[in-house]
């Protein structure tokens, strides 16, 4: 695979992990782009949970979605106590916050630099 169409497939990837986030009632849904700003992976999701329970839904349903398109995790972190649910699809990685938690660690102004992906469906989709 060309290093192009792998970008094209990570960045498609986590326009579908956003929209399965939002699905299950995240709030607040980023998608960061951070090719050529960080060697550790191509984008960030972030969200926003209202539950443990709900954190753990998305995060599962995440999870569950990326076993079935050929990308399961490689690690995962936070399941249980549900302040901050990572999980490390390589290429992507989610990250799922309490309110509190994402304002305390501010990935968005650590990484002000990314571009934000547009990845909402229009209204006519």
């Amino acid at each position: 695979m060309t290093e192009a169409k792998q970008h094209a497939g990570a960045r498609q990837f986590a326009i579908e992990l956003a929209r399965i986030v939002t699905d299950d009632k995240c709030e607040d849904v980023t998608v960061m782009d951070l090719r050529g700003l960080s060697p550790v992976t191509d984008f960030f999701v972030i969200c926003s949970g209202t539950s443990d329970r709900q954190m753990r839904t998305a995060a599962e349903h995440a999870i569950t979605y990326g076993k079935k398109v050929g990308e399961p995790p490689f690690s995962r972190a936070g399941l249980d106590g549900a302040t901050w649910i990572l999980i490390d699809f390589v290429n992507v990685v989610l990250h799922v916050f309490t309110p509190e938690h994402r304002t305390y660690y501010d990935l968005e102004l650590l990484w002000g630099d990314a571009p934000r992906i547009e990845w909402q469906r229009s209204a006519s989709a």
